[in-house]
């Protein structure tokens, strides 16, 4: 993070952002998918403070008790403080156990991490109807290391949105504008985590390595500085890797364009 960054203005840009957006689009407020993490807790502070309809949800999928209560903390410290904002919660267990009994047996590493992603798909679902019921859009809460940097998200799941707002900033930045807003401290404190295992594992525990330390590698990718020590050697070829890997997430859909000469008759 730049030390010229400032979150006041930060904050006042996106609100502004989000109401032009808004009024461009013709639609009525927000809808928004609170997990107790940092990045749904500023995204969600930041739409209702454009004083727009926002709806708060709840989705557990066997969610871990920790995340659950920093997600009702938030939740109650915006309806205090926000007339435009209601809450609701969505308990999504009992469709994720019928999926998981509805596909073929899985039991390996792939098929864990294939089940962790569909939770987030099932969720991605329930907040788009949710939102066409209200004529509302969802709002995503990647940050700019998740999107564009290791794309750290589930396709179609939690990237399945209508708008980003703050995809544009690194995680610190995101710390920073949750202090500036006066996000709860028990959100500001805990080890961001994805949320999708139903156990207490952070995504430094996923990645390999901490927000940080990718924020450094986003950074310097480009630098070619071979004077880095070991640990940022190690860093940079986990966010090399990442970051290619995911392309397929990053980059628009690959279209097959038929030739004109394939389209012509014989």
């Amino acid at each position: 993070m730049q030390n010229s960054f400032s979150p006041s203005r930060a904050v006042g840009f996106i609100e502004q952002w989000l109401k032009d957006y808004q009024a461009n689009a013709g639609t009525r407020g927000w809808v928004i998918g609170v997990s107790g993490g940092i990045d749904s807790a500023v995204t969600s502070a930041l739409c209702a403070r454009t004083g727009l309809p926002t709806l708060l949800v709840e989705m557990p999928i066997h969610q871990h008790l920790d995340q659950v209560n920093r997600a009702q903390e938030h939740i109650r410290c915006l309806q205090a403080s926000h007339a435009n904002v209601d809450a609701v919660c969505v308990d999504l267990t009992a469709v994720y156990e019928g999926l998981v009994l509805a596909l073929p047996n899985i039991d390996d590493e792939s098929g864990a991490l294939a089940l962790a992603n569909s939770r987030a798909r099932i969720r991605m679902t329930a907040l788009y109807a949710l939102a066409q019921q209200r004529g509302a859009l969802v709002v995503g809460t990647g940050n700019k290391v998740e999107d564009f940097g290791v794309g750290f998200y589930t396709k179609y799941g939690d990237g399945g949105v209508d708008l980003s707002p703050i995809a544009d900033l690194m995680k610190s930045e995101v710390f920073a504008l949750g202090a500036s807003l006066g996000v709860v401290q028990s959100i500001q404190n805990a080890p961001p985590t994805d949320g999708l295992w139903g156990d207490d594992r952070t995504d430094e525990d996923q990645l390999g390595a901490s927000y940080s330390e990718l924020e450094w590698a986003m950074q310097e990718e480009s630098s070619g500085d071979q004077a880095w020590s070991a640990r940022q050697h190690e860093v940079m070829a986990i966010y090399r890797r990442l970051n290619q890997v995911n392309q397929h997430k990053m980059q628009p859909i690959p279209v097959c364009v038929l030739p004109d000469h394939i389209r012509s008759a014989d």
